[in-house]
């Protein structure tokens, strides 16, 4: 019996390596070799072969029986950025939308179950975790994945859905036919507004990210606290400013907009 394709051209030495890479993070910066099989599930001796190739490579580290990471691997994020475009194209929109609102502001993409931060503004933390990019957080939680969401495949969604929706706080939509409610709201107003949803005080709003297809491809979001603001001020002060730099983005992708405008008809 034939092997499945996709096996056969799987090297599973390269998922281990990105594993043990992937495994130093805020909780883990100089981690010794235990830790480091703890995290990834290898033995000791795979994950000290691993280190040793990457420290060849120069993108880890030995002080004694820790392990940090070098600045090399930034390298990586930087070959990404370098790569896209709308990253480049973005950032002076997101400069700007900051600077009317106040506020953060953020481009994400969708990786798996997350919204990843590829580009950002920060003004002030509010959030509990330190975002910058690269950070990854639930895509059905927050605004910037339910933009991204909302118009992904059936497929995407599923898949989702099927990982489960876990309550984050107790605002935390959970329930399948509601989140899927929320989605479809989402594609009618042409913008998201997450209250305390993913973190208990956060206030997020985004919209969609266009390029020259019409795909989504992105989601603009701005943050702000409870404490600074709500979700009628957002509604009210926010969304018009933020569509329209989602949409000035979209257009710097060769978007051509429809003449009226999602959610402001």
């Amino acid at each position: 019996m034939a092997s499945d394709p996709d096996e056969r051209d799987f090297i599973q030495s390269i998922e281990r390596g990105f594993a043990v890479l992937l495994a130093f993070d805020e909780d883990r910066v100089n981690p010794n070799l235990a830790e480091l099989a703890a995290a990834t599930g290898l033995s000791r001796p795979a994950v000290r072969r691993i280190l040793l190739t990457l420290q060849r490579l120069g993108y880890v580290r030995n002080d004694g029986s820790r392990w940090s990471l070098t600045p090399r691997v930034l390298s990586i994020g930087q070959h990404y950025s370098a790569s896209h475009a709308m990253i480049e194209l973005a950032q002076p929109h997101l400069l700007d939308l900051s600077v009317k609102t106040g506020e953060s502001a953020s481009l994400a993409v969708l990786d798996g179950r997350d919204a990843v931060y590829v580009a950002r503004v920060p003004v002030r933390r509010i959030m509990s975790i330190n975002v910058s990019i690269g950070t990854r957080i639930p895509a059905y939680a927050t605004s910037m994945g339910r933009v991204l969401l909302a118009w992904a495949p059936d497929v995407i969604v599923n898949e989702i859905i099927d990982g489960g929706l876990a309550a984050l706080t107790k605002h935390t939509v959970t329930e399948v036919d509601a989140f899927r409610g929320v989605l479809r709201q989402v594609r009618s107003d042409g913008w998201s507004i997450v209250a305390e949803e993913l973190e208990i005080g956060l206030l997020s709003v985004s919209a969609p990210v266009r390029d020259r297809t019409g795909e989504v491809v992105a989601a603009l979001a701005s943050s702000t606290s409870v404490g600074r603001s709500s979700v009628e001020a957002i509604r009210d002060d926010v969304v018009p400013l933020l569509v329209d730099a989602a949409e000035r983005i979209s257009a710097d992708l060769g978007h051509k907009s429809s003449a009226r405008r999602e959610g402001f008809d």
